[in-house]
């Protein structure tokens, strides 16, 4: 089977757990698909279940989504409508009205402590859809007569998984970026936490595309991100993207509220911009942790384990964030020490 970039292997557990994706549970429909004859070929050694519709299995009840964490199973399905949806207001808009998402992959193979997915879905199995062009001809169509003719419009490609991460299981990320890479006054996000640009390496950088890797100190990374990449490896793939003539954007969120975040914040922003040169990023995204209340429910009666889950939280108008002055005080910290490298306007503040 083809290695996953997952650092620290959540499979690492007990022995007893089979590896990810040792099983593919394929729609008929998806059958045919060439992304699931190649995704079969990957994985020749994975034992193989048919079933009509795939939300019979992702979506029943009683399952543990930490659990299957530690052995996840593929999922190949047909999507079969909403190829495109308005974009979430808990999501950094940059002040773009024509603001979409999409989903060619349903959930991650990394597992933050932090992530609203744990919440939003009840499997953490993870869903590839095999018809990709018509999730990409769903865009076009929009692209071409957005609600706001005077806007460009703004598609995040990877809200709800890391495309970059799972590029060497199906390569989505370069299949949507040549997809796009022509579509006038457009712009799409591919936000990762990987180390894996080299799968991009021999693609032509897309003026269509920017790449927008989230980093976090190594003291959020350490307990609150297990399986992703270090920070030094974040770094080095995002310093290659930008030397490569990709656009880069820096996403600091969410800022956490850790021990000494005073003195490890400026610590950390200082490295990022020794590692990477502010001439050559794009912009920034700047965001203190925040969640729908109902997920945030959710997600604390499975994750008694985390810490991050019972801090002093405001709960107000269906969002869990912190209390002021600490969410402001996070946030202008960080834009301060941002500031002090891009103006102001290529900033993008989320509370």
């Amino acid at each position: 089977m083809p290695a996953i970039e997952k650092p620290g292997s959540l499979a690492s557990g007990p022995s007893s757990w089979n590896p990810d994706f040792s099983h593919l549970y394929i729609e008929e429909g998806a059958r045919e698909y060439p992304l699931t004859d190649m995704v079969r070929k990957r994985f020749p050694e994975a034992t193989i279940v048919w079933v009509k519709d795939y939300r019979h299995f992702f979506n029943r009840p009683g399952q543990r989504f930490q659990v299957q964490k530690h052995s996840m199973k593929l999922v190949l399905a047909v999507k079969k409508d909403g190829y495109i949806y308005d974009g979430s207001e808990n999501a950094q808009d940059f002040g773009v009205s024509n603001f979409y998402y999409t989903t060619p992959l349903i959930n991650c193979i990394y597992n933050c402590d932090y992530c609203f997915l744990q919440g939003m879905y009840p499997s953490a199995n993870l869903v590839l859809y095999v018809n990709q062009e018509d999730l990409q001809e769903a865009v076009k169509q929009v692209a071409r007569h957005p609600p706001d003719p005077k806007q460009p419009l703004l598609l995040a490609v990877s809200y709800n998984t890391d495309l970059l991460a799972f590029e060497k299981v199906a390569p989505l990320a370069s299949s949507w970026i040549d997809a796009t890479r022509d579509i006038p006054r457009f712009l799409m996000e591919i936000r990762t936490k990987s180390a894996n640009f080299r799968v991009l390496a021999d693609l032509e950088p897309s003026s269509n595309t920017i790449l927008a890797w989230t980093l976090s100190p190594q003291e959020v990374i350490r307990p609150y991100e297990k399986g992703t990449p270090p920070l030094s490896a974040r770094l080095n793939a995002a310093a290659k993207a930008a030397q490569a003539g990709w656009k880069l954007r820096l996403c600091f969120d969410p800022v956490l509220k850790i021990p000494n975040w005073e003195s490890v914040y400026p610590e950390f922003i200082n490295q990022v911009f020794t590692a990477i040169p502010a001439s050559q990023v794009t912009d920034i995204t700047i965001g203190a942790f925040r969640m729908s209340a109902s997920y945030f429910k959710t997600i604390k009666r499975q994750r008694a384990d985390s810490d991050l889950f019972f801090d002093d939280y405001s709960h107000q108008d269906g969002l869990v964030r912190y209390k002021d002055p600490d969410q402001q005080a996070l946030v202008d910290t960080v834009y301060s020490l941002c500031k002090a490298h891009l103006p102001k306007d290529r900033i993008d503040i989320w509370l």
